[in-house]
């Protein structure tokens, strides 16, 4: 199940309390501490070649545009 699966699901149940606190407590994706998916693109919301450096959090493609504005130079 995918986590826009649960959304959706969520919606159908949203008048039975207690259906939904079932449901969620067995099938909401879990939150995550450690691997790929904590990392993610503020921007686009990509999960792979990610720059946290200087706390940026932007994917590489993000970063490309955005980076003359946000203040760094291209030496080559």
């Amino acid at each position: 199940m995918t986590a826009s699966d649960w959304k959706k699901i969520l919606k159908q149940l949203k008048n039975k309390p207690e259906k939904v606190a079932k449901f969620l407590k067995h099938n909401k994706p879990k939150d995550r501490k450690i691997g790929i998916a904590v990392k993610k693109c503020e921007r686009c919301g990509r999960f792979g070649a990610h720059i946290k450096s200087y706390g940026l959090n932007l994917c590489r493609h993000c970063f490309r545009e955005i980076a003359e504005e946000i203040g760094f130079k291209k030496y080559s």
